[in-house]
């Protein structure tokens, strides 16, 4: 069974950086893609940044030169830095992996950026 388990969130001010993963049951090289989204209250989930097995990146323009997406295949694990956090980037942060034609989702961490 698929398993993605995201961690990382918490409160930080404005300006701040962050670090959040997203540990994969198995290598993370099994997925095609493995993109992190974020949901901000009353608002509807966003794309944030996504990353394919044969290396290309995408971002969205809101984060571009803020967030790095990357992957560590010997820890299992998917991170996306933040830094020069922003109040707009308030919200609860999702990943998700595509493979043999099913997309797995994680259950979510909560970023909250505020002074």
């Amino acid at each position: 069974q698929v398993q993605l388990v995201e961690s990382g969130g918490c409160l930080v001010q404005p300006g701040g950086s962050l670090r959040l993963s997203c540990a994969a049951s198995g290598s993370i090289f099994s997925f095609y893609s493995m993109t992190w989204y974020r949901q901000a209250l009353g608002k509807q989930r966003e794309f944030v940044a996504s990353v394919m097995v044969t290396g290309p990146t995408n971002y969205a323009d809101s984060v571009k030169g803020r967030f790095t997406i990357s992957g560590d295949n010997a820890k299992n694990t998917l991170y996306l830095q933040m830094n020069s956090l922003k109040p707009d980037d308030t919200a609860v942060y999702y990943c998700n992996g595509g493979r043999d034609g099913a997309l797995y989702w994680g259950q979510g961490t909560q970023v909250t950026v505020s002074s």
